[in-house]
């Protein structure tokens, strides 16, 4: 009986890997490069005078302005990030940034987060000056995920499971990856990237 149920495990696992069941971001072997892991910055520079540290294995920032900026550009990826705010926090993750030492919102795609941002729109789940959220959602108070999909013109924002985001634009191809602190307190954990 031991033999049959170890079988029936082994054929489940096969079966499994044969079918393309992903394996959770970070994972040796499925493409997926950890950018942050709560152990080290290691990836990221600093662009302003944000407070960014890691603590208990999350980078925070409650003070400044700036962003922590990847230390390698990207074209066509799917990018995996969990964060969290308070209510009045102003944060965001910024990709295809075409300078990374002058970030903008119209020299980057910013995926905002701002619960409070005085034209919903382009509040948290929006793209500012280029796709407005199909579907308001508020972050502050949670531990969120975002889910970022950059494929040639091609632009796909999913937060906590809700598409807010599926534009086509290509003024941006290739770029930075930002992590931005603008007020409130803002924390990231578990950042995922996989070039496509």
């Amino acid at each position: 009986m031991k033999r049959l149920s170890k079988f029936v495990v082994g054929l489940l696992v096969a079966g499994l890997g044969l079918f393309g069941c992903a394996m959770p971001p970070g994972q040796p072997g499925d493409g997926w490069i950890t950018l942050l892991d709560g152990t080290d910055l290691n990836h990221w520079n600093l662009n302003g005078n944000a407070n960014w540290r890691l603590q208990d294995g999350v980078a925070v920032a409650e003070i400044g302005g700036g962003h922590l900026v990847s230390k390698n550009a990207y074209a066509d990826f799917q990018l995996r990030a969990e964060f969290w705010v308070n209510t009045e926090a102003n944060s965001g993750i910024f990709i295809r940034c075409a300078d990374p030492k002058k970030i903008t919102a119209e020299n980057c795609y910013e995926v905002n987060i701002f619960d409070t941002r005085p034209d919903p729109s382009y509040g948290t789940g929006g793209i500012p000056n280029f796709a407005v959220t199909k579907v308001p959602v508020k972050a502050g108070g949670q531990w969120n995920t975002y889910e970022i999909t950059a494929k040639g013109s091609q632009l796909i924002v999913v937060l906590n499971g809700i598409e807010t985001v599926n534009f086509r634009n290509d003024k941006l191809a290739k770029g930075n990856i930002t992590l931005q602190y603008g007020g409130g307190v803002v924390k990231f954990r578990k950042v995922h990237i996989k070039p496509l």
